[in-house]
């Protein structure tokens, strides 16, 4: 049989051609990262698996925490230039997500938290994360292409860009009178109803508020930050009053349960801040 040369060389071509646009493809498609869940499927498993009830079972996380790194690890995957073309509402969920995951690793790297002898004399609890040196503006994250801390991601992110006030309901400060780690990540399509929950929520508990008599006991995060509700709910209230305190008074009457919201539009309405717990929110649970 008579073989043609210039058809042996055709298909030699053709095999090299083809060997190359697979080893391309395949480069290609190994060098393409996963697009970012916006849904955070991941950290989703890991609030379903270790957060009971109002608190976190650090114990187990700290067992398990290959689990914990891959998720922070995942935010650290995105690029500044990837973030800012996100909309608002996936970039304010990502932060809340991001703070809140960031907070439970600085947990679980200093896990059982030791107290410092130095803290007995300000009554800080021995377990408290105030017990871990630098936590909020120290401790570093990668997150949307630059090295943050918590503090930078609340006030600098949070509070400054967004002026979202209802975000101090959402993120978790590891404390007992901190509003509760939700165990479902916060997400763009959800994000307003989320935020909104989570103030009813907490103004539900008595972590939250308090009634005495005429006097509303809220928490002391209203003393800290109240002012960063004036602008949305100081027009609520129609009071003779500073202007923080009619806005306090208008995220019980928005928020807050039936009783407490009547109360807090009487005239003779006045606000007290209960005193912080900065006690671990830990539970005993073993692994």
């Amino acid at each position: 049989m008579i073989t043609n040369p210039r058809l042996n060389i055709k298909q030699s071509l053709l095999a090299i051609l083809l060997g190359i646009w697979i080893t391309v493809s395949t480069v290609i498609t190994y060098d393409q990262p996963e697009p970012f869940d916006h849904m955070y499927s991941q950290y989703e498993n890991l609030l379903r698996a270790y957060v009971v009830g109002t608190k976190v079972n650090y114990t187990s996380l700290k067992y398990n925490r290959t689990q914990l790194d891959a998720v922070v690890d995942s935010f650290g995957g995105i690029s500044a230039a990837e973030f800012k073309d996100w909309s608002t509402e996936k970039q304010i969920a990502y932060w809340i997500n991001a703070y809140n995951v960031f907070t439970l690793q600085a947990i679980v790297d200093n896990y059982p938290i030791q107290s410092s002898w130095l803290n007995w004399f300000k009554f800080i609890p021995r377990n408290s994360i105030k017990q871990i040196s630098g936590v909020w503006n120290e401790l570093k994250w990668l997150a949307a292409g630059s090295e943050i801390t918590l503090d930078e991601i609340e006030h600098d992110k949070l509070r400054k860009i967004y002026k979202e006030p209802r975000i101090h309901f959402a993120i978790n400060c590891a404390s007992i009178s901190c509003p509760p780690l939700n165990r479902k990540p916060y997400v763009a399509e959800r994000l307003n109803q989320q935020l909104s929950n989570a103030v009813k929520l907490f103004l539900a508990s008595e972590l939250g508020l308090r009634i005495e008599g005429t006097r509303l006991q809220v928490s002391s995060i209203f003393d800290w930050y109240g002012e960063d509700f004036i602008d949305e709910y100081a027009h609520l209230i129609d009071l003779s009053r500073s202007a923080k305190e009619r806005a306090i008074l208008g995220v019980v009457a928005e928020h807050g349960p039936q009783k407490a919201s009547k109360l807090a539009r009487d005239r003779n309405a006045n606000v007290r801040f209960l005193r912080y717990n900065w006690s671990l929110n830990e539970t005993e649970m073993k692994p």
